[in-house]
């Protein structure tokens, strides 16, 4: 999937995957779709992509820099030759930004993701 088309768990899992730092699972409970950490904090729920206090340390370490144009919001990283990547937030943009930095333009998914 391409990564400027990511949303939701998927977005949230290939994050994940970026950091190197989780292990994360995909569960499925009422047909909602989430991914939980394992090893890391028990039962903590990981959505860097809608949570400031997940998604922005990592904003912060990989100088990635967000501005709004018109009705969308953008992100770039300095510390890479990523394009700009756009999203309906900050979180959203920021975080698609991240993952084409560390794993590239198109990435693989667990089938439960796609």
């Amino acid at each position: 999937m391409k990564t400027s088309e990511l949303t939701g768990a998927a977005l949230d899992w290939a994050v994940c995957e970026a950091t190197g730092m989780f292990k994360a699972y995909t569960q499925f409970r009422s047909g909602k779709n989430f991914l939980k950490v394992y090893g890391v904090a028990r039962n903590k729920h990981l959505h860097p992509s809608t949570d400031w206090a997940q998604g922005g340390p990592i904003i912060e370490r990989n100088l990635i820099t967000i501005f709004r144009r018109d009705e969308e919001w953008f992100a770039y990283s300095s510390l890479s030759l990523t394009t700009d990547f756009h999203g309906d937030t900050p979180l959203i943009a920021a975080m698609r930004c991240y993952v084409a930095s560390k794993l590239g333009a198109e990435i693989d998914l667990p089938k439960e993701l796609t």
